[in-house]
């Protein structure tokens, strides 16, 4: 079977997939994964790496390995630069992951956040909690 799904998943759920090996996020990214593809753009990945290595993580993990995870797992994720701007979420933070899914299709967005939640879902692309993602 070829996989062709596209899924964004949201900062905090991919931090919590990384420092929390068996959390429902980490659950998520592993069935992204085997399901399709996780994408990122350059927004999402710079913010990803933004937030992981603040300081408040390093009770989780040493800095060193969490650069470590960034690295792979942007190595891993399919990029996608959107070509649109979007300025519909209450949260401006949260409008790249609106752009990216709508530009590449993606199936779904999977996100704790309510100012994506309370989209859904945007533009014909559902967004997810983890748990309906996991249950879908």
């Amino acid at each position: 079977m070829i996989k062709t799904d596209l899924f964004v998943i949201d900062t905090n759920i991919l931090i919590s997939a990384f420092i929390l090996p068996n959390s429902t996020a980490h659950k998520v990214l592993t069935k992204a994964r085997k399901d399709g593809y996780v994408i990122v753009s350059q927004k999402c990945a710079d913010e990803f790496t933004e937030v992981f290595i603040r300081p408040k993580f390093d009770k989780y993990l040493p800095l060193e390995i969490r650069l470590e995870i960034v690295d792979d797992f942007i190595s891993l994720a399919f990029t996608f630069e959107p070509a649109i701007e979007i300025t519909m979420c209450r949260d401006p933070k949260d409008d790249k992951f609106l752009e990216l899914a709508l530009a590449a299709k993606a199936k779904c967005i999977i996100t704790g956040d309510q100012d994506l939640l309370v989209l859904n879902p945007f533009q014909g692309i559902p967004i997810k909690t983890a748990a309906e993602f996991l249950q879908s």
